[in-house]
């Protein structure tokens, strides 16, 4: 924002104001306390809240990587596509953020002599702290006419699974890469809940997808004969995907080498003993918009034109 510019005759005026008395200062450590007091008598902030701010501010319309730590965007931007994505979110409270920032720590000491950088996603570049998630579908796209029905789809799917709450504890290390091998992400593995919940809602998430010519998270690619022909089967209900289920928590450009990726493994994890992770909830973001699906019960909020 510029500064106000005063014309001549505004500031040479005539007519004088007297001065107004200073202000009575307040000790710095007067200050301190109210402001001490204010913080400890706030309520904190509901989940939802952190939906209505969960789009960073768009700086471009064209995919500038120098804009985004030399990302490319994997979907592009189409009028009338509507980047789609369902997941689980997790808001790491402060102790928690502490042990991941740690372990991003540990592991970017452990990338040998290559130099490179890692980028964390527990904090925007401003420091603010971010949500972390599981996903249970990849980067899809939707058309405008098709978002509202998605969401039903969505909803119908999670009330009649009657999948409740459940906890995640989160387990190994390791590198893993996206679909287009263009960025490498350090995650943390999510170990199986007892009630299944992950595999559960993963078939969920799938078959809404099916519904509108989407691609699923996962599949296996299976032999077709003696030919040595593959093809690739989508997941059925039967089929345990638990092992692929992560948390990511940084990410890089470049690829680990097998060496990195043994010695990120090796990194002490005492730290996350007794952590666990309650998910209560499927988010669905399309656009820049949140609908958050509650399992079992209760109301899902929504925001936005539409539902959306």
């Amino acid at each position: 924002m510029s500064l106000v510019q005063y014309s001549d005759s505004e500031s040479d005026s005539d007519t004088q104001t007297p001065p107004s008395p200073p202000a009575k200062r307040i000790r710095p450590n007067t200050q301190r306390q109210r402001r001490s007091n204010q913080g400890s008598s706030l309520p904190p902030l509901p989940t939802t809240f952190y939906d209505l701010y969960a789009t960073s501010t768009r700086v471009s319309v064209q995919d500038d990587p120098s804009l985004h730590g030399g990302r490319k965007r994997v979907i592009p931007h189409v009028e009338g596509n509507w980047p789609t994505h369902l997941y689980l979110e997790w808001f790491p409270n402060k102790s928690e953020l502490g042990v991941l920032e740690n372990l991003v720590q540990k592991s970017e000491s452990k990338l040998g002599d290559k130099p490179r950088v890692i980028h964390s996603l527990l904090r925007s570049d401003l420091g603010a702290q971010l949500p972390l998630h599981i996903s249970l579908s990849r980067p899809v796209v939707l058309r405008t006419e098709q978002r509202q029905s998605f969401i039903d789809a969505c909803q119908t799917a999670v009330r009649d699974s009657n999948v409740s709450p459940f906890d995640i504890t989160p387990g190994s290390l390791h590198w893993v890469s996206n679909y287009e091998k263009t960025r490498w992400f350090l995650v943390l593995r999510a170990q199986k809940p007892a009630n299944d919940g992950l595999n559960r809602l993963l078939t969920l998430s799938n078959r809404s997808l099916a519904l509108f010519d989407q691609p699923p998270l996962y599949e296996k690619t299976v032999q077709t004969g003696s030919g040595g022909g593959r093809r690739k089967q989508t997941n059925g209900a039967d089929e345990d995907y638990s092992h692929c289920f992560h948390i990511s928590i940084a990410w890089s450009l470049i690829e680990p080498s097998p060496d990195d990726n043994e010695r990120v493994a090796s990194i002490d994890l005492q730290d996350l003993n007794g952590l666990s992770v309650r998910f209560d909830c499927v988010k669905a973001k399309i656009g820049n918009n949140i609908s958050s699906i509650p399992l079992l019960s209760g109301i899902v909020e929504q925001k936005g034109i539409g539902g959306l």
